[in-house]
Order: C-alpha cells, then structure tokens, then sequence
C-alpha cells in the first residue's frame, strides 16, 4: 500500500461536489481512492457553520500545519516573497519554485506565518491569498442535461486520458457573470494545467462554439480530446469536433467530480472575477491578464513548473536572485 498523502485542492473540490450530490463519506472515498476515514477526518475538522467549501477548508488545513516557531531570514529574501505574493502566487508555488531556481530552501508554512503577522500589522499580503467562495453548480430538474444530440459518453474516453500522460486532452466549462450576465469560457489542458480563457457576451451554443474554436485553433496540434459536461452551451460540440480535428466527450449528468481540474480551474479564475464581478465590464485585457497569471505561476502538481512550461517545453526565470 503506498504511503499516505495530504488531500490537495483539487481533491478538496471533488469531495465538496460529491458531497453535494448526496454520496457518503465511504463512497466519496472509493471515488477518490482514498481511505473513508481520511474523508470522514477532512469533513470533520473542516466543515465550517456555512458546511464544507473546499478554499476555506484548504487553508484551515494549511494554518493547521503552519509551524509555530519564528525563523528570520534576510530582508531580501522575504522582499523577493512580497513581490511574488503579490503577482497572487500561493507560498506553496514560491516555496517550490525558490528552491528550483535559487536552491534558497523556505517552507510554504514560513511563509504563512509571514502574511499572518503582516495581516496582524495592518498589512495587505493576505489579500493576495486565494480564499474566493466556491463555484457551485446549479442542480435543477434530470430533463435540464442530457439532451445533447449525438454526445458520446466519458465512459468511452481513452484510458490515456485519464492518466494524463500526453499533452492535448482538455476540459472545458463556463464562468457566469454577475445576474447571469457574460460568460467567461474557461479550457483547461490536463496534464500542464494550461488555460486559455476568452469573454463571452453570453452563454449561448453559438458563441461559446466559436469561442472554443478560437482559442484552440492556433494550438489545434495539441488539442486531441475534449471533456465538457451536459450543459446545452456545448451543443454544437460536432462542429467543435471537426474544426479541431479531436474527440469529444460528455460527462454524466450532474457529476461534474469527472471534470475536477476545470472545477479547481474555475476557482482560481474567481480570484480574478468573484461572484459579484459585472462581466459586462470586463475586457479582453482583464481576461488576458487572469490567463497569464494562471499560466506562469508554479504549480506543486508539476514539481514546481509553471502550466506554460509544460505545455510549451519551456524553460523561464521567475524569481530574482537572491543576496546571501
């Protein structure tokens, strides 16, 4: 049996969906390959008076593993993590990507520490942090979804793309505005967790077609699958299919845990444009903006690379150099 891992995030996410969607703490278990009692202790100790939210549970979890003892280290090196705090990177991405680039070694949990004593002084690096509210899904009456003509099921989907070993194989959801107001289409690539986000004016099959369309064609080599869920802002996915020359599948109906890592995705988009944000005020330089700053910050699930990296077998500098 291999060694015991922390929860991330994502995981975090997919436990507050399928929680939602009324499975039990074993089931959820079994669907995530996790022990039930990993899940029955997270529910636990991180369900808060408005329940489970998978943001503010996460980082209950990380002030729970912040250390207590005080460690100093040089001014320049807590200049060079504001700067980076504030370009909205989480001490997790600083931490990994210091040590790749600087071989300067500081744990994540330091670095709490340090925006909490700032918080504490009437400083503003917390809001830097990523505690936006979860995006959560409508659930509605079974004849909303599933009514797209010729979909084909996840259950058909290449094994390959489940394991994320090649790069091309996306998922795809949208972002409401405020008062359903604009739409933001969201992609995401999985296995470099690299997004392309584009505005919409609304969430209409036509529109959300072409935005898709337009975001991936000039990347059409690396798009071979493409996972969305049953909402009928997908419908013209034949279209979609035969300009990219990729697959398409559907999720089953209200099981959005199969597309959890646009779930996450969203989530961090939020950051940039939270529930009570006016979409029809945003422009496309708002949206490229959010893109760049999902894309080229380091991420722990890519050994401290950046989406962009991967996706483009690129190497970049990030950080500044530091004075030792």
């Amino acid at each position: 049996m291999s060694s015991y891992t922390q929860l991330t995030q994502e995981e975090r996410y997919q436990i507050y969906i399928l929680k939602k969607a009324g499975y039990c703490p074993s089931e959820i278990a079994r669907m995530l390959k996790r022990d039930k009692s990993t899940i029955s202790r997270e529910l636990r100790r991180n369900t808060g008076q408005k329940g489970y939210r998978p943001q503010q549970a996460h980082q209950q979890a990380l002030a729970r593993r912040q250390s207590k003892t005080c460690y100093y280290f040089l001014d320049a090196h807590w200049a060079e993590v504001e700067r980076l705090l504030r370009q909205d990177w989480s001490p997790e991405q600083i931490a990994l990507r210091l040590e790749a680039e600087q071989d300067f070694r500081i744990s994540h949990e330091w670095i709490y520490h340090y925006i909490y004593h700032d918080q504490g002084q009437g400083g503003d690096l917390y809001q830097h942090l990523r505690c936006q509210k979860p995006r959560r899904k409508r659930y509605g009456k079974n004849d909303r979804r599933g009514c797209i003509p010729n979909q084909v099921s996840i259950d058909a989907r290449p094994a390959i793309v489940e394991a994320k070993r090649r790069l091309g194989d996306w998922e795809g959801d949208t972002i409401i505005g405020k008062r359903h107001r604009g739409a933001i289409v969201s992609l995401v690539e999985r296995k470099s967790r690299y997004t392309q986000l584009s505005l919409s004016k609304d969430k209409t099959a036509q529109q959300v077609r072409d935005h898709i369309i337009r975001s991936l064609k000039p990347i059409r080599k690396k798009v071979h699958t493409m996972t969305f869920d049953n909402g009928r802002e997908f419908a013209d996915h034949e279209t979609i299919a035969s300009q990219l020359n990729a697959k398409v599948y559907f999720a089953h109906p209200y099981s959005s845990w199969e597309r959890g890592l646009v779930e996450n995705t969203n989530g961090l988009a939020r950051q940039y444009f939270p529930k009570d944000c006016d979409f029809t005020r945003l422009t496309k330089k708002d949206i490229e903006f959010a893109k760049q700053r999902l894309n080229h910050r380091p991420r722990k699930s890519l050994d401290g690379k950046t989406p962009y990296e991967v996706f483009y077998n690129k190497k970049t500098v990030l950080t500044v150099a530091l004075a030792t």
